[in-house]
């Protein structure tokens, strides 16, 4: 409705926009957080819970109406469909910019369950945000190198422990753990340094999603495998607030989780190997579609 305005004042007022909702629903949602503690009973928890994913999935309207406001995006979507709001659901895709996060919070939101994401711990001291993020049970994920490991052998296993602990409480109400599985954002130069086989992807890394899916395996129903295109280039931040981004266009698949993509990962090298083959053909897929959809 305001696409004519000048693109600097769309942007400032997109953001102000942000930051006003922001600010009014986060508040209420980290004081009502607390009473999971004066009140750790599973009824009261799981009731709780509910009321801030209310305020939650509020504050992901508000957003995609500023969208609407300031943005005149050509949606091109396909495959959304037999999604439901009661199913327990594991989403995954690909990730090429901060862009991505509202793309999928505005195609999903009431469709699905909340989007629950897991964030690098360094994640909590964001502002406000990281406040909202932890009320809501986001896992914050601390991730140790290889060579951290090795001097600190004591830490193995310290990531995967408080996943499965996340895990845990997303087992009393429907929720959509996303993941997004290459790890990072795509550029030029991650892809060279990995040299990835894909031409629109970097390589996908199985540990994250083996985990959840041999966690939460008899409650997860279904995988979303997203596809997220910006065929006029990939834009930041600013240039989605601020309404210089033209085309969308995003492909969903529901696939079925079944006996072959739950086991051990961590301790069973033949469904390791058969969890990677799976997850690479999948990858594969993938390239091929954005390729076919760009």
């Amino acid at each position: 409705m305001l696409s004519f305005l000048p693109t600097p004042v769309k942007g400032s007022l997109a953001f102000l926009l942000y930051v006003l909702n922001t600010l009014a629903l986060a508040i209420p949602l980290i004081i009502f957080s607390l009473f999971k503690f004066l009140l750790p009973f599973q009824a009261a928890v799981v009731f709780i819970d509910r009321f801030l994913i209310g305020i939650a999935t509020l504050w992901i309207g508000v957003n995609s109406l500023n969208n609407r406001l300031f943005c005149r995006v050509n949606w091109e979507v396909t495959g959304l469909a037999d999604l439901k709001k009661k199913d327990w659901y594991l989403v995954i895709s690909n990730h090429q910019s901060w862009v991505d996060i509202l793309v999928l919070q505005t195609l999903l939101n009431r469709k699905i369950p909340m989007l629950k994401f897991f964030l690098k711990k360094e994640l909590i001291w964001v502002p406000v945000l990281g406040l909202a993020w932890w009320a809501l049970d986001f896992p914050f994920m601390k991730r140790y190198s290889k060579s951290f490991l090795a001097k600190h052998p004591h830490l193995k296993g310290k990531d995967l422990e408080s996943t499965r602990k996340a895990c845990e409480k997303f087992k009393h109400t429907p929720v959509s753990v996303m993941n997004f599985v290459e790890g990072t954002r795509l550029t030029p130069a991650k892809k060279s340094a990995q040299n990835s086989p894909f031409d629109h992807l970097l390589k996908p890394r199985a540990g994250g999603i083996a985990f959840v899916l041999g966690s939460m395996g008899d409650f997860l129903h279904k995988i979303v495998d997203v596809t997220i295109i910006y065929p006029d280039g990939i834009p930041s931040f600013w240039q989605f607030i601020s309404g210089q981004v033209e085309r969308i266009r995003v492909d969903f698949r529901i696939l079925e989780v079944d006996q072959a993509v739950r086991g051990d990962y961590f301790n069973d090298d033949a469904f390791k190997a058969d969890f990677c083959l799976w997850l690479n053909r999948l990858w594969e897929e993938k390239d091929q579609r954005f390729k076919q959809l760009q």
